[in-house]
């Protein structure tokens, strides 16, 4: 084969200022006696225009944090207790279900616990556990003492018993291909193996049994070790997930790519003991094609007989960049190479030194002189392979990509949704295929589980739910049903008025679908405006300047045109609501139009797609005649529990409700901020209307970095901000009064981040209280959110209709106190 020698992020706010429409209900309700948390340690222009406000879904599980004195920076997280749970709800109507976990019976001996030292070092988590694999292969009878060790891939070994020594040097020679090069090398390493400590198994057991003991993390990961090293062997391992071809027939996504059908694993210590969760995942992996061919697939076009321009090649390039290739052109030799990028010049220009004398041969003469393989596709670019200082030119057609090679960029709207079309599966399905991963797993003949004295139960866990009742309605009374009842957890705006109707007096719409007449558009509008009316609201029927066309490309021209033609007709008055529409397919369109809407304009904006604009539908108009009222002000519905000051921990005191979440850049991407957004409640008691704020933020950072600030200023001297201050100011302009209690809602923390987002974030909250006045420090209770879990629950009989919804799924309004609850100290 040929070869040659070879910032800082500005924060940007955004808050909705509606005022609010006044309560239905004025009622006041008991004086209570206000018991406030403790005190601790306290350590630009905005423009004008309405925005959105927007809510934020919780579950039923507390975390109740008003005893905690946080001091940022000098509490150590082992320091802080969870506050214990006070009792377990008994409302509802009590059922079983079924979960996919599946107990697991640990063994009664503690485990002994060895450090591994490799030399030379190695970086390779999956190099390491092929010496270890070696080592055991070539010593387990006779040094090992005939004991079968797992081994994590860094510095920690386990074993069922002790082994006959406390510390051993152990040779091991292993034989292999070299990543960087692809020859086939022999590797020499010394493998120390040394005795640390016994992993005790009594304080999980403790754990287990319900007493109050710190989680024993190293007990778990040794078991979860234990149960992932004969999987980790047959299956492609992704962080807790495993992807094999074998599970499921691979499906195409588009573009190169196919879905790999996997599954989690993870042990959890539950209430009901421990258990083994699994749960069903799909990927894309890149299909393991011709190179030539993924290329193909990659442009959308013929490149066996044309060239490709330089736009095609930075395309390709970035897709096969770090992508693992093996050859073709050499029979049974099929050596692998990772690619490090795409040549500039098509293959048969393509010309190398030779030797140090420079004597220069093409890459066209090499390989039919080399290999006796004539290069047919010479208008092509070769594949640069190997290192930086030496270089590796491989003709697209003589290779292929390595099966196995799990995609991480983005994926495109086309490769989503069939992405989506084949993991979605009906609950049977997916309970069925659980069981059959767990039947292939096979733990009972796992010789690692075996070894070690696990066992996994071969059943999904049943454990008891309650279906809780769900809440009346309140909608206005204008209306003909003024309370309504939702069934099996949905309902519709049938004879119904929203409860406060906002009005819509200047509006103007534009349209960027060239398939969508002007004539079309202005019926669709009229239809909408309709809808709206009969909805509760008032909408005045004209738009304030006629229907205008813009071409997608020139979004920010054309929104500026109609924002500020509405403007010199209204003399002074501001445009109210922009009413887009959007082609079907619109790539950028949207998220620039919301930019440019929200940040320059200060408009409030509703899209609407071509598809629907077409075909009319009057769920469809009433859906978004539901969006416009909330954005414009409006209330839809309120509680009725919520009007009858009848709704625990919120009617009793003024409460406001918080939620919080950071969303983080897309995997590939290391540079784009991470944006941090808090809503909190803006009424009281109903608890309806909801501001919102967000920030940019370091890359990747989890803990909001901007609920409190203070800086300094040259004029006022030090000022205190951030979002949680902006938002009690905003609820005591709203409703009158300070809120008495903090109820915070907080999504996206994994378990490994709870103490510290706990810590930081309370801590947070307790200084924005007292820079509003020292002495204010209202009860917080701080409540994390786990969407992202992978525990499933299935209907104990899917025969049976009146326990599960058209799906198939379990009933909405199931809560779960016991059983799969994992313990968390």
């Amino acid at each position: 084969m040929p070869h040659m020698q070879m910032r800082e992020l500005k924060e940007n706010h955004m808050l909705s200022r509606e005022p609010l429409k006044s309560s239905m209900n004025q009622k006041k309700p008991p004086q209570m006696i206000i018991k406030t948390g403790d005190r601790c340690e306290d350590g630009p222009g905005r423009r004008n225009g309405r925005r959105r406000a927007r809510g934020h879904r919780v579950v039923d599980r507390l975390l109740d944090g008003k005893k905690f004195e946080p001091s940022l920076g000098s509490t150590p997280c082992k320091s802080l207790m969870f506050h214990r749970r006070p009792g377990y709800g008994h409302l509802g109507t009590k059922c079983m279900v079924k979960a996919n976990h599946f107990l697991a019976q640990i063994p009664g001996s503690d485990l002994s616990h060895y450090s591994v030292d490799i030399n030379p070092e190695v970086a390779s988590r999956k190099l390491n556990k092929a010496i270890m694999t070696q080592l055991v292969k070539l010593y387990r009878n006779s040094d090992l003492g005939m004991r079968l060790p797992v081994y994590d891939g860094r510095e920690n070994l386990y074993t069922a018993g002790s082994l006959p020594f406390t510390s051993k040097e152990f040779t091991v020679l292993l034989v292999g291909e070299d990543e960087a090069t692809s020859n086939v090398r022999k590797r020499e390493f010394k493998v120390t193996i040394k005795f640390v400590a016994l992993a005790s198994m009594a304080q999980l057991r403790d754990l287990l049994s319900g007493k109050q003991v710190d989680t024993p993390q190293e007990a778990l990961n040794v078991i979860d070790t234990v149960l992932r090293e004969l999987a980790a062997q047959r299956y492609i391992s992704v962080g807790r997930f495993l992807y094999s071809p074998n599970i499921k027939k691979p499906q195409a996504l588009g573009g190169g790519l196919e879905s790999w059908r996997g599954f989690y694993q993870s042990i959890r210590p539950t209430q009901m003991g421990l258990s083994l969760n699994i749960d069903m995942s799909t990927t894309a992996f890149i299909e393991p094609l011709p190179v030539i061919d993924f290329v193909a697939q990659i442009l959308g076009k013929d490149v066996y007989s044309r060239p490709m321009s330089d736009a095609d090649c930075v395309k390709v390039k970035k897709a096969l960049r770090g992508v693992k290739v093996e050859v073709t052109h050499r029979g049974n030799v099929r050596r692998k190479y990772r690619v490090s990028g795409l040549t500039t010049q098509p293959t048969r220009e393509l010309i190398f030194p030779l030797d140090e004398h420079m004597n220069m041969k093409s890459v066209v003469e090499y390989f039919h002189e080399m290999y006796g393989y004539t290069i047919r596709y010479a208008h092509l670019p070769c594949l640069q392979v190997g290192n930086e200082k030496k270089v590796n030119y491989l003709p697209l057609e003589a290779c292929k990509i390595v099966e196995g090679q799990r995609y991480t960029k983005g994926l495109n709207e086309k490769q989503i949704t069939s992405l989506l079309k084949v993991s979605c599966q009906r609950p049977r399905e997916q309970e069925l295929d659980i069981l059959q991963t767990v039947q292939q797993n096979g733990f009972d003949q796992d010789p690692y589980a075996k070894e070690f004295g696990i066992n996994i139960d071969s059943k999904l866990a049943s454990i008891e739910a309650r279906v809780l009742p769900a809440p009346w309605l309140k909608y206005s009374d204008n209306g003909k049903e003024k309370e309504y009842l939702p069934q099996v957890g949905q309902w519709n705006m049938m004879n119904k008025k929203v409860i406060n109707g906002s009005t819509v007096r200047y509006w103007a719409c534009i349209n960027f679908s060239r398939s969508v007449q002007e004539s079309t558009a202005t019926g669709f509008c009229q239809e909408l405006v309709q809808m709206c009316q009969i909805s509760g609201m008032e909408f005045n029927r004209d738009p304030v300047i006629p229907i205008y066309s813009a071409r997608p490309d020139q979004v920010k021209k054309a929104l500026k045109y109609v924002y500020h033609a509405a403007a010199n007709k209204l003399e002074g008055k501001e445009l109210e609501l922009l009413i887009a529409i959007l082609p079907d397919n619109n790539g950028s369109l949207y998220g620039d139009l919301k930019r440019i809407c929200e940040t320059d304009l200060g408009l409030i904006s509703q899209c609407c797609l071509t598809k629907h604009v077409f075909k009319i539908s009057r769920q469809y108009l009433a859906n978004l005649s539901l969006k416009i009222n909330v954005k414009m002000g409006g209330r839809n519905t309120v509680l009725l529990d919520a009007l009858s000051w009848r709704i625990p921990l919120v009617s009793d005191i003024p409460t406001i409700i918080f939620g919080a979440d950071v969303t983080h850049p897309e995997s590939g991407e290391d540079s784009s901020p991470s944006i941090a957004a808090v809503v909190a409640s803006q009424d009281w008691p109903e608890v309806t209307k909801y501001a919102g704020l967000v920030c940019a933020q370091p890359h990747r950072q989890e803990l909001i970095q901007d609920l409190f600030k203070t800086w300094h200023d040259p004029q006022r001297g030090t000022v205190t901000g951030g979002m949680i201050r902006e938002l009690l100011l905003a609820f005591k302009k709203a409703t009158g009064q300070k809120p008495l209690r903090i109820i915070f809602y907080r999504d996206g923390v994994s378990e490994g981040q709870f103490y510290q987002i706990l810590l930081y974030e309370l801590d947070a909250i307790r200084k924005a209280c007292a820079s509003l006045e020292p002495t204010y420090q209202p009860p917080v209770t701080f409540i994390v959110v786990q969407k992202r879990h992978h525990t499933r629950l299935f209907a104990s009989n899917h025969s049976d209709r009146s326990s599960t919804d058209k799906s198939g799924n379990i009933l909405p309004g199931k809560s779960f106190m016991l059983g799969i609850m994992v313990w968390l100290n």
